[in-house]
């Protein structure tokens, strides 16, 4: 039987069953757009509210109360000359010295016998410093803007903490702080020492430099290790070795190790560099050498994909006018990839600098009182230093913690910022 072709019928777009059909698919397109809109908004809602936290609450502890406390080295118990703080012995001599005890007295005689509980307990280092500084004021008296107390300091600002809100002591310390602000005894403002101190068991004392110039150390150690080898092993997968199975193995591998959490590399550190190689614990150079192995597969990823991105017609070209495959490397292809692999090697930076549970499992979570001065002193870094304030039952660190986050914020958005300008700069449209 001879088969007949039927004609095709044009579709009939003004059909009630394709009117449908249509109508359904406007409002499959519309919900999908609210959707999307809706996920955008939930995010920044969540990021503005994380922000909004981290910025009412740190930026307090970039400041920090004060109160005047009058002393008169001739009239105390000191026992010092002018001449024993200069030469050699005058550090001994200063160590020698009673100064918290005078501190403490003077402090005692111009707020009474509770005087002592308004003045930091570090407060005297402030005065020891002054003394080094100018000896001449052992022969005199001098009023010295000395650290309050953690109470005083919350009572400054009408609070006293969650757990503290409803008790006699808070609720004194704030009648304590106006009535001094009467008599201008004491103030607030910006405190340096935040920046420029390291850590410490009294929050009024605590900075951040000791563990921001650990985290400079360590990125680093990572820096000098990571991009060289990243980049050379990205060159040497996408330009030169050949493709078997060897290779496909080595790509998934290094794929694979992107993936691995950053726990596991703490641990090979301590395997590795700590336990057989018997480098310093909570030392900079192994905190480096830890993160160099989390970052690189991170580069050698970037690097990759930013050498595969220049078009063959640039090789061609290269290598039609006469250079040598090398030269088509180095004058032509690494050159346009610069960008992705700059962008890569500083997001991978990013991740490192950010990171907490590798440094913990190297150490690197000691009580650290001074800034490291080399790659093998001991060192902290800024992220394991907030996940150590935020452990602390003293409420006076709940404001550095919040202060360190924005600060590190602040550094993770400087890097950012440099790898979109990288990006933009060296950045090649064909």
């Amino acid at each position: 039987m001879a088969a007949t072709n039927a004609p095709v019928q044009p579709t009939d777009w003004k059909a009630a069953a394709m009117q449908k059909r249509i109508r359904g698919r406007y409002r499959a397109e519309k919900r999908f757009k609210f959707y999307g809109l809706a996920a955008v908004v939930l995010s920044a809602g969540f990021l503005a509210f994380l922000l909004f936290t981290m910025v009412s609450n740190g930026l307090r502890g970039f400041t920090q109360s004060e109160i005047a406390v009058p002393i008169d080295f001739a009239a105390s118990d000191l026992f010092l000359e002018p001449a024993q703080l200069e030469g050699e012995g005058a550090d001994a001599a200063l160590a020698a010295a009673d100064i918290e005890g005078v501190v403490r007295d003077a402090a005692i005689a111009e707020y009474g016998e509770d005087g002592a509980a308004l003045i930091s307990n570090g407060a005297w280092l402030r005065v020891r410093d002054a003394l080094a500084a100018n000896p001449e004021l052992l022969t005199s008296g001098e009023t010295f803007w000395l650290q309050a107390s953690t109470e005083l300091d919350l009572g400054s600002r009408g609070d006293v903490g969650d757990r503290r809100s409803a008790s006699e002591t808070g609720a004194e310390m704030i009648t304590v702080w106006d009535r001094l602000a009467e008599q201008d005894k004491v103030r607030r403002g910006f405190s340096w020492t935040f920046l420029t101190a390291s850590d410490s068991s009294d929050p009024s004392l605590a900075g951040i430099w000791g563990a921001l110039k650990g985290s400079l150390l360590t990125m680093f150690v990572t820096l000098l290790l990571a991009f060289p080898i990243g980049v050379l092993a990205a060159v040497y997968l996408e330009e030169y070795a050949p493709k078997n199975r060897w290779t496909d193995l080595i790509e998934v591998s290094i794929n694979n190790l992107a993936a691995v959490p950053s726990i596991i590399f703490g641990l090979l550190g301590l395997a590795v560099f700590i336990n057989v190689f018997q480098f310093p614990r909570s030392a900079a150079i192994v905190g480096g050498l830890t993160l160099a192995l989390m970052t690189m597969p991170v580069i050698v990823i970037a690097g990759r994909n930013a050498i595969k991105s220049v078009p063959p017609s640039i090789r061609d070209a290269a290598l039609g006018v006469g250079a040598s495959p090398v030269q088509v490397l180095t004058h032509h292809v690494l050159p346009l990839s610069l960008p992705g692999i700059l962008t890569g090697t500083i997001i991978g930076m990013s991740r490192a600098l950010g990171e907490t549970a590798p440094l913990l499992l190297i150490g690197m979570r000691a009580f650290v009182a001074s800034p490291p001065e080399g790659l093998t002193d001991p060192a902290t870094a800024l992220p394991v230093q907030i996940f150590l304030w935020s452990d602390e039952l003293d409420p006076g660190f709940i404001e550095k913690t919040s202060a360190a986050i924005i600060v590190l914020l602040l550094f993770l958005l400087a890097m950012n910022g440099l790898a979109i300008w990288l990006r933009n700069k060296y950045e090649q449209r064909w």
